[in-house]
C-alpha cells in the first residue's frame, strides 16, 4: 500500500495541528499488521511515532509522554519516553525502529539519526521483554481454554500453575529467589460461589515496599486476565 497520501486525509489533520507534533514529529510508520507484513484489504491502518521533547520538558517545567488519538489509533512518544521503552526492549515501540523504508511516513534528519543508531537499542533484554509477553499471551489462551472447558477445582489448579509461572519472571526479572516468602496451595473455598480456591501464606521480613507491591499486582493479574477472558467467552457461547 502506499501511505504517501494518507496524511492529507482530514482525520489526521491533528498531526500538522497539535503544537507537539507538526515539524516535531521525528518519526511516524505504520504499526501493527500492516507493519508486520500480515494484513488484508481490509487491515485497519494504525501508527506509531515519536516526536522531540520542548526544552521546558527537558528543564523539568512542563511534562510530555505521548500523544494518542483514538480515531485514527495513533500513537507518538515524546523521545525520552521512546527511548526510555526502547532500552527495556519495550515490544511495543521497538518496532518502529525495524519498518520498511516505504512503511515509514516521516522521517525528519533526527529521526534518521535515530534508525542509524538503532543497534545500541538491541539488547539481552529482548528475549525476556519479548518471552514475556508471549508468555502472557498464551496464559491468555490457555485461560480461556480452561474457563471453558474444566470443573472449577481443575480450573483452580490451573490458575495455580498460572501464578507460579507469574512468580518465577518476577523473580528472574527482580533477579531475587522469594519462594521461599510465599506458600501457594488450594483448599477448600471460603468464597461461596467456589468448591475450591487458591490460599496464599507468606514471610516477608524487610521487604521493599514498592517490589511487594508489584509482586501482589503481577500475582493479581493472572487472576484479572482469567476472569475477564473467561467473562467475554461465557457471554459468547450464550
Amino acid at each position: 500500500m502506499n501511505y504517501n497520501n494518507l496524511l492529507n486525509n482530514p482525520e489526521y489533520a491533528f498531526l500538522h495541528s497539535h503544537p507537539r507534533l507538526g515539524e516535531r514529529i521525528m518519526l511516524l510508520g505504520v504499526s501493527g499488521s500492516r507493519g508486520y507484513g500480515t494484513d488484508t484489504p481490509d487491515s485497519d491502518i494504525d501508527l506509531r511515532g515519536v516526536t522531540q521533547n520542548l526544552p521546558s520538558d527537558l528543564l523539568g517545567l512542563t511534562s510530555f509522554e505521548q500523544y494518542e488519538d483514538a480515531q485514527t489509533d495513533t500513537v507518538i512518544y515524546s523521545f525520552n519516553k521512546l527511548v526510555t521503552l526502547l532500552l527495556g526492549c519495550n515490544p511495543n515501540t521497538i518496532e518502529i525502529l525495524g519498518l520498511d523504508e516505504d512503511q515509514y511516513l516521516i522521517i525528519s534528519p533526527l529521526g534518521r539519526e535515530l534508525l542509524d543508531n538503532k543497534s545500541l537499542f538491541l539488547s539481552k533484554r529482548a528475549a525476556s521483554s519479548f518471552g514475556n509477553y508471549a508468555g502472557d499471551q498464551l496464559r491468555r489462551l490457555q485461560n480461556a481454554i480452561a474457563r471453558d472447558t474444566l470443573p472449577q477445582p481443575d480450573q483452580e489448579k490451573h490458575i495455580l500453575r498460572s501464578v507460579h509461572n507469574a512468580l518465577e519472571d518476577f523473580n528472574r526479572q527482580h533477579n531475587h529467589d522469594g519462594r521461599e516468602m510465599i506458600k501457594l496451595y488450594i483448599d477448600a473455598a471460603e468464597t461461596p460461589e467456589l468448591e475450591t480456591e487458591i490460599f496464599l501464606d507468606d514471610e516477608f521480613r524487610h521487604y521493599p515496599l514498592r517490589r511487594y507491591s508489584d509482586l501482589l499486582k503481577t500475582l493479581g493479574n493472572v487472576i484479572r486476565i482469567y476472569k475477564v477472558i473467561g467473562h467475554r467467552n461465557h457471554k459468547k457461547t450464550t
